[in-house]
């Protein structure tokens, strides 16, 4: 067996050790049993955004945004399709900035919908404004 690595789960929070040739082979989370990896971004709060930033060993890319904001709503089925294209080498996250003000605050977020790839808990990239599939996809292979 190969090199392990820490994944958060989505649904319960918990750091998951996993190895790292096991990715593609539809892991669960051993405390609630489901899939680490669904191919769509997972729900951030406030509670659990550090969690998912500092212990992932996977780069996190977090999608500010609210459901009022046109733009965002416009970008949405895009950043889906890029989670569907690239997950597991990336992970996905979105992140309500009207219930959850706090991560974005902390980050400067201004305008919306902007993501920042994250790396060990570090910001590595941030773009502002709404992006195609296409677009999205190319711009987060060049940053990672």
């Amino acid at each position: 067996m190969g090199e392990s690595i820490e994944v958060v789960c989505g649904h319960c929070d918990s750091v998951v050790r996993l190895p790292r040739d096991r990715m593609n082979d539809a892991p669960r989370c051993p405390k609630c049993h489901s899939p680490l990896f669904e191919g769509k971004p997972i729900e951030l709060t406030e509670a659990n955004f550090d969690r998912h930033l500092t212990r992932s060993a996977l780069p996190i890319v977090v999608d500010f945004w609210a459901p009022w904001c046109g733009p965002c709503i416009a970008m949405a089925p895009f950043y889906e399709t890029a989670a569907r294209q690239l997950e597991p080498l990336l992970r996905f996250a979105k992140l309500n900035t009207q219930d959850e003000p706090g991560p974005a605050a902390r980050f400067n977020i201004r305008s919306i919908p902007t993501l920042l790839v994250f790396r060990a808990g570090k910001e590595i990239a941030r773009q502002s404004g709404s992006m195609d599939a296409n677009s999205l996809t190319r711009w987060l292979k060049s940053v990672t």
